[in-house]
């Protein structure tokens, strides 16, 4: 057995994976809210955005904590195809779960559906980024760990969905975000806890990309991105905040003149 840590850089990765995490679940729960006041193309735009921010927010939050992740006797490299398909993967299952709660006509079945293929999407997600990882060794499982975390990327994501169609308010839904953001990130580490590792040192270079050479840049673009498109939806005001503004002005306009 091989020795892994999940903290070569102390709490850092843990903290900042867990950062990734509840702005991801901040901005999608944020867009799906959009989605069900919307109609038209305004809803799908709005879910388009909600399954970009929650599937690049994970996959972000994966492979921040991976920063911190060594393994005693041998280097660490990532294939570039799969680690980019992972990214790929966790964006449009989230895209399927959150359509079917967007769109979907009996709202618990539909709650079902997203919430399960939308944590199935986070669990493949996890799994195919670890696929991509290359070390000098072979890296196994524990198949109920495996489950267990699973299990939980289930529970997490159709938790998220629930209060993306539940929670309303800032403050409620900040909380839904922070809740959020430890489901997810429970799911990276019992995911992790599953995993075992067998050195065989002396095998030769490694293929594929080194961490600071591939995904560091990759997380540092997507988490740009979700900061920004963060401000925006923050910004822009919902459907109601806009017929209460319309409404005040109107109340406004209607009063009388001295």
């Amino acid at each position: 057995m091989g020795s892994m840590s999940e903290l070569g850089y102390g709490w850092l990765t843990p903290i900042l994976s867990y950062a990734m995490a509840v702005l991801g679940s901040a901005l999608g729960l944020r867009c799906t809210v959009r989605a069900v006041q919307a109609d038209g193309r305004a809803k799908r735009n709005w879910l388009l955005t909600a399954a970009a921010a929650i599937g690049s927010g994970i996959w972000t939050m994966h492979f921040v904590a991976m920063l911190g992740f060594s393994v005693a006797g041998s280097d660490i490299r990532y294939d570039v195809p799969i680690t980019v398909l992972s990214l790929l993967v966790a964006v449009f299952f989230v895209g399927l779960g959150v359509f079917a709660v967007g769109y979907g006509r009996h709202r618990g079945r539909s709650l079902l559906v997203g919430g399960l293929t939308t944590g199935l999407g986070v669990a493949a997600m996890h799994y195919l980024g670890m696929y991509a990882l290359r070390l000098h060794g072979s890296v196994g499982y524990r198949p109920t760990t495996v489950a267990v975390s699973v299990l939980i990327a289930v529970v997490a994501a159709t938790a998220a969905l629930w209060a993306g169609l539940n929670v309303h308010g800032r403050v409620a839904a900040g909380a839904a975000a922070l809740i959020m953001g430890v489901a997810v990130t429970s799911m990276h580490y019992t995911g992790m806890a599953a995993v075992t590792v067998v050195v065989r040192p002396g095998q030769g270079t490694l293929p594929g990309a080194t961490v600071m050479e591939f995904v560091f840049p990759l997380v540092v673009g997507l988490g740009s991105f979700l900061f920004l498109t963060a401000a925006f939806v923050a910004l822009s005001p919902t459907a109601q905040e806009r017929a209460a503004a319309a409404g005040a002005e109107q109340l406004r306009a209607a009063a009388p003149t001295h």
